[in-house]
């Protein structure tokens, strides 16, 4: 029983550690990476950005993994989430803003949880996706 008890408390110091982070908007976007440098995102308002409008009208979560292969996940207002091989604009990972281990972020219907394992991002009704050097899948 004490073992228990002590398994029980580790785990929850462990989740008290981890924090929700917050990153500025540029224009309304909002762009985060991971520790690796392999997986970078980009939150795009509902209405899009001086730039660039989302298919569906936004929001959109649009995150890019390097290696082994480039790879486009993107995360509408409703559908699953789509991946993309074959990106013509492969522009990944060089901000300054990174979602540290164990962290998330959260905005609009989006949140994201960072791991050593990989990227999982989801939408409020469950759809998303997850991203590692190893493995990828859309839920």
């Amino acid at each position: 029983m004490r073992s228990l008890l002590l398994a029980v408390a580790a785990l929850i110091s462990v989740d008290a550690s981890a924090a929700e982070q917050s990153f500025p908007t540029d224009g309304g976007v909002i762009y985060f990476n991971m520790p690796s440098g392999n997986v970078g995102c980009q939150y795009t308002p509902a209405g899009g950005s001086d730039v660039y409008m989302p298919e569906d009208g936004g929001p959109e979560l649009g995150c890019d993994r390097i290696e082994p292969t480039y790879q486009r996940f993107i995360l509408g207002k409703a559908g699953k989430a789509k991946r993309y091989q074959n990106v013509g604009d492969t522009g990944c990972c060089d901000g300054s803003h990174t979602l540290e281990y164990g962290n998330s972020w959260k905005k609009g219907p989006f949140s994201c949880e960072a791991t050593k394992a990989g990227l999982s991002c989801t939408r409020k009704d469950g759809h998303g996706f997850f991203i590692s050097r190893s493995k990828t899948e859309i839920y």
